[in-house]
């Protein structure tokens, strides 16, 4: 592998890892198909993320209108 395609894989590799950590900080385990943070690519990930992300801010901010 050359330079330029080792330091993409790298930013994938932690970008991944960036997302499943996030994820775990935030309860998320498995997908509804129960498959493992592991398993998915990075646009799996994101997109499980933006999605994780937007349901956690809204309960974590629904208890201060109340």
């Amino acid at each position: 592998m050359n330079t330029q395609s080792t330091r993409l894989s790298q930013a994938v590799e932690q970008r991944k890892d960036f997302l499943k950590n996030e994820l775990l900080k935030m309860g998320y385990f498995k997908t509804p198909d129960n498959k493992q943070m592991y398993q998915l690519n990075l646009s799996d990930l994101e997109q499980i993320y933006i999605n994780v992300k937007a349901q956690f801010d809204k309960e974590l901010y629904k208890g201060e209108d109340e």
